[in-house]
């Protein structure tokens, strides 16, 4: 096996499950800053609350809580013990569309490369966010288990990452507004009671809605038909799903992509305090491999044109 570390951030959604399942080594803290005005970490094991308590909190209320990216002493505090061990690190992080958190562990990258020139630290930027990056830290989990060296599993990455598709409704737009997190989503707020958008990635590492459809069964057959007209290879691929607090159709996206997709495995999630933060309750989404994202999702747009067409025929 190749000698390095695998990190992300608290964005990945990467749970103590997880990590000690696929061998990610570990993750930064992001910090999370409570609407009483307390300062924590965003955690991915929920030790101080649970996800229903979080989502809850924030579902009558409104409540707004604010996210901040590691800070450089928490880096260096997770990152240094694994280049006293004599490994490299590969840092996967949040995309840099809607964090800096790239941007300041290339300085962290820097600093620590100049006290310990014989190692090497690379960062890749996920271009993406929550279960997006735990998928992609399961295929540099595999890449290294094949022996990539680091250089070939942060390549990898970096073309891998504009095949990772997201697909699922979100049914609560307050926080995504509120925030600005989806690129184009301000243009349709206002006309939405009772509409559920539906977004994928785009190449500059934001969610842009392609889709919209009234009533939630419409929601869950257009996410289905859609991962079905992307989807690369599903046999041979774990897909992730995961949730802000909507456990009950999670539940049912992932048996439909069982049982109409089959993949080699579905694994159920949740998204995490750091990026629920600007999410919100009402999201769930499938995270999976598939065709390349077109430039300006314009492949994505009419694949999905399509399925709202041919749902509307039925």
């Amino acid at each position: 096996m190749s000698n390095f570390a695998i990190i992300s951030d608290s964005a990945s959604d990467v749970s103590a499950e997880l990590r000690e399942r696929f061998g990610i080594d570990a993750y930064l803290p992001g910090i999370l800053y409570t609407p009483d005005g307390r300062q924590t970490y965003s955690d991915p094991d929920w030790k101080e609350m649970t996800p229903e308590e979080y989502y809850e909190s924030m579902t009558g209320n409104k409540l707004l809580y604010k996210t901040a990216f590691p800070s450089r002493g928490d880096s260096i505090r997770i990152i240094e013990p694994f280049l006293k061990e004599g490994k490299d690190v590969l840092l996967v992080l949040l995309s840099s569309g809607i964090s800096g958190a790239y941007q300041a562990s290339l300085l962290v990258a820097k600093e620590l490369m100049e006290k310990y020139p014989e190692r090497k630290i690379i960062c890749v930027d996920s271009l993406r966010y929550a279960s997006a990056i735990a998928f992609m830290l399961v295929k540099a989990c595999e890449k290294r288990a094949e022996g990539a060296t680091i250089e070939e599993t942060a390549e990898f990455l970096n073309e891998f990452k504009y095949h990772v598709h997201q697909m699922g409704p979100l049914d609560d737009l307050f926080f995504t507004v509120k925030t600005g997190r989806i690129s184009n989503l301000k243009a349709f707020f206002g006309t939405l009671v009772g509409v559920n958008c539906l977004g994928d990635f785009s190449n500059q590492g934001l969610t842009e809605i392609i889709g919209k459809v009234k009533g939630k069964q419409s929601a869950m057959d257009a996410t289905v038909e859609y991962i079905k007209r992307t989807i690369v290879d599903p046999q041979n691929q774990i897909v992730f799903v995961a949730h802000s607090n909507r456990p009950e159709f999670a539940d049912t996206l992932v048996q439909r992509i069982k049982d109409e997709i089959k993949p080699k495995e579905v694994i159920l999630n949740r998204i995490g305090m750091a990026c629920g933060s600007s999410i919100g309750p009402g999201l769930y989404a499938a995270y999976y491999c598939g065709n390349k994202i077109s430039d300006g999702l314009e492949a994505e747009k009419a694949a999905m044109n399509e399925v709202i067409a041919d749902l509307k025929k039925k």
